[in-house]
């Protein structure tokens, strides 16, 4: 995998298609490292040999594996809180089988971060569904650690406040966070640069993205994503920001895009919002210094 720079700017893209190409679509827009997801339909079998040897001949870099699971809906705030992480108890036990899954999935193609959304940990610590989830992300911490994996819990389905007393609960050293500060205003949770310097010694990676706040007119809406620079984070104080407190790991965009495997002779990948992220990479280039 490519030796990266501090704070190198990639991209999160998901693995449903065949792995050379999703490599090579991201290479074509000039980064060498990304986020790679996997959803519940991507069946692991041999799939690891073939990334490893995709990742190894486009000497390029994974720095997080993510896991998305079967029956989730972003649609509005009562149905993330329905359908998304381990809070629904109807799920939980396949969603814990399926993350042991992507946690050797991580491990067999040499990536140290595994990280997903639990769904909203309740603030009450007396709710009967905290307890539950808590001791599911302690097995999960514990089965990643004898992995040597890191379990990064992904940011923004509650105050930084409760995030922060959840890790300190869960108690495992390598549990810790992707930090994504459009996520703490889609889901209207809190002000994000004042979140991260809070949670700052426990971000391992980021998910760069932007957006605007909720609606508050509208009972349980989420905030519009934006491109990044055009919403309410703040992408020169957010990066300013994770300087000032040591982070050097990837600035990685994220921004729900579709990768169209019909590329040109040249491997050039066509991708929605292709002028967006374009604009994201130079962003963050001027940014990161």
């Amino acid at each position: 995998m490519a030796t990266l720079r501090p704070l190198e700017v990639g991209l999160m893209f998901w693995g449903d298609q065949d792995p050379l190409k999703m490599i090579q679509a991201v290479k074509s827009l000039g980064l060498r490292c990304g986020h790679l997801g996997f959803t519940a339909a991507v069946d692991f079998t041999g799939l690891a040999e073939v990334y490893s040897k995709a990742l190894e001949d486009e000497d390029f870099t994974v720095t997080a594996v993510f896991a998305a699971y079967d029956g989730e809906s972003y649609a509005d705030i009562p149905t993330v809180l329905n359908t998304v992480g381990f809070i629904p108890e109807a799920t939980r036990t396949a969603r814990e089988l399926r993350t042991y899954e992507v946690i050797d999935m991580t491990a067999a193609i040499g990536v140290d971060i595994f990280a997903c959304h639990i769904g909203f940990v309740p603030e009450d610590h007396t709710d009967p569904v905290y307890a539950p989830v808590r001791d599911m992300v302690r097995r999960i911490c514990d089965y990643a650690a004898v992995r040597g994996i890191t379990f990064a819990l992904e940011t923004g389905q509650e105050p930084a406040e409760t995030l922060l007393h959840f890790l300190e609960d869960v108690a495992r050293p390598n549990l810790k966070l992707n930090f994504d500060p459009a996520n703490l205003i889609l889901y209207g949770t809190s002000e994000p640069i004042s979140a991260l310097k809070l949670v700052g010694k426990h971000v391992v990676s980021v998910h760069c993205k932007d957006g605007n706040w909720p609606d508050k007119n509208v009972a349980g809406s989420l905030g519009t994503e934006m491109p990044l620079g055009e919403g309410s984070v703040g992408m020169a104080n957010f990066v300013n920001t994770l300087k000032e407190i040591g982070y050097t790991g990837a600035l990685t965009i994220e921004r729900e895009v579709s990768l169209d495997q019909d590329m040109d002779d040249r491997h050039q990948a066509k991708l929605s919002h292709v002028d967006d992220i374009m604009k994201a990479v130079q962003l963050l280039e001027t940014l990161r210094g």
